[in-house]
């Protein structure tokens, strides 16, 4: 069983970087797809930033495509999320997401057949 988890989460101040991982477990991490989403208190969740498995491309929200920037490293199972002035309204938990069968990036929630338990990001103003 393919398992996800997601590290790096915390307290920032705004206009603070911050690098998410996502370590992924018992599956071909390298035929993953993977994104990350997030949820805001009282929100719906909300796709950030994908990746494909063997063409690495990548797709990003409009939101945060100047702000932030996924990336992988097949040899460390991982998946990152580089997150760079942090604003208060980034506040929320983050959670990265895979998709097996060696496609390209996908950032419908629906697409994704595992998912990581979430990390808090919090940035204070």
């Amino acid at each position: 069983q393919v398992q996800l988890v997601e590290s790096g989460g915390g307290l920032v101040q705004a206009g603070d970087s911050l690098t998410l991982s996502c370590t992924v477990s018992g599956g071909t991490f390298s035929s993953y797809s993977m994104a990350w989403f997030r949820q805001a208190p009282g929100k719906e969740r909300e796709f950030l930033a994908a990746i494909g498995s063997k063409d690495g491309r990548r797709y990003y929200a409009d939101s945060v495509e100047d702000r932030f920037v996924i990336s992988r490293d097949n040899n460390k199972n991982t998946v990152y999320l580089q997150m760079n002035n942090l604003k208060s309204e980034d506040t929320a938990v983050y959670y990265c997401a895979g998709r097996g069968g060696g496609g390209s990036y996908y950032w419908h929630d629906y697409d994704h057949d595992s998912w990581g338990q979430g990390t808090q990001v919090t940035v204070t103003s």
